[in-house]
């Protein structure tokens, strides 16, 4: 479950922190290695974490299906894995897209824009392929298909939210240099996320009752509840209730206050910039929380009794 979070929370960070500077960023902005480098400079190193955690996700995955101890696995039963199983092809093609993604994270500095699209795209494409690890990978038939089209939906769009969400802590964080212009990009980008983030929350809600339905039925919520899955899904509801109703105090009312504040010689941005930071610490809280539940509810049957 561990290595499934990892993955989860890295593969999100790298689509969502590539996204980010393609909606809120000038293309002149972009090139800007000052105003750029929060979201650019991290991305080789989760790149290169993001293929070293695959590496090992899949053998800790090959150990448990041969019923050995990790360090038992030879290359032989890795190969074996990948050769002949969905699971296994969902890993090459990650492993793909994360070299495609390191190629471009090294061309983020001279070509940002493309190299951002491609790394969005890369990383959207490796962040899909864990949906063929968990319960959509069980689907069979149209409704697999439907399933993982949908999953792959609901993980994109929560990566958007998520890499906005922690580029929004690095440009607010304390003491970075260019105080000032930061703040100002904090606040533009606050307002411009209002539009992306609404489409991101009418798109992870209308997949999540897709695949709720998939994978539970309207007619067996009941039945579900009475299971751990059941619990742990109506944890992790609560959980995006919560990092809705933040959104919705940044949107309407600490956006406005750090806006203000900043367009105002006389004002000193610090404690605007300090609430909405408080703000959106908390949304990471409930994200990561989510993630958590999410690596753990795809190991979990839906309707299995304690």
């Amino acid at each position: 479950m561990g290595v499934r979070f990892a993955l989860f929370a890295n593969l999100m960070l790298i689509a969502g922190l590539a996204a980010f500077p393609l909606y809120v960023l000038t293309p002149a902005e972009r090139r800007d290695r000052a105003l750029a480098s929060p979201f650019f400079r991290p991305q080789p190193w989760l790149c290169a974490f993001a293929l070293l955690l695959s590496v090992g996700g899949m053998a800790v995955l090959t150990a448990a299906m041969q019923g050995v101890g990790v360090f038992a696995v030879d290359t032989a039963m890795f190969l074996a894995m990948i050769r002949e199983t969905d699971v296994g092809a969902a890993w090459l093609v990650r492993i793909a897209a994360l070299l495609v993604a390191v190629a471009a994270s090294f061309r983020l500095g001279r070509r940002p824009t493309p190299a951002a699209a491609i790394l969005f795209a890369a990383g959207s494409a490796a962040l899909t392929t864990l949906a063929w690890a968990g319960h959509a990978g069980a689907t069979e038939g149209a409704a697999g298909w439907l399933h993982r089209a949908s999953d792959a939906l609901h993980m994109i769009a929560a990566a958007i939210w998520l890499g906005a969400i922690a580029a929004f802590l690095l440009l607010l964080r304390p003491g970075a240099p260019g105080r000032e212009a930061r703040l100002a990009l904090a606040a533009r980008g606050l307002d411009q996320f209002a539009r992306v983030g609404t489409l991101c929350v009418l798109v992870i809600a209308a997949t999540g009752l897709i695949n709720g339905q998939i994978v539970i039925g309207a007619a067996h919520v009941t039945q579900s509840l009475a299971s751990p899955y059941g619990r742990l899904l109506l944890v992790k509801l609560m959980l995006f209730a919560a990092m809705l109703g933040l959104a919705a105090a940044n949107r309407w009312r600490l956006t406005p206050a750090l806006r203000a504040a900043v367009a105002s010689p006389d004002a000193d941005p610090g404690s605007a910039a300090a609430a909405i930071r408080a703000s959106i610490q908390l949304e990471v809280a409930a994200g990561l929380a989510i993630l958590a539940l999410l690596a753990w509810l795809g190991m979990l049957e839906p309707f299995a009794a304690d």
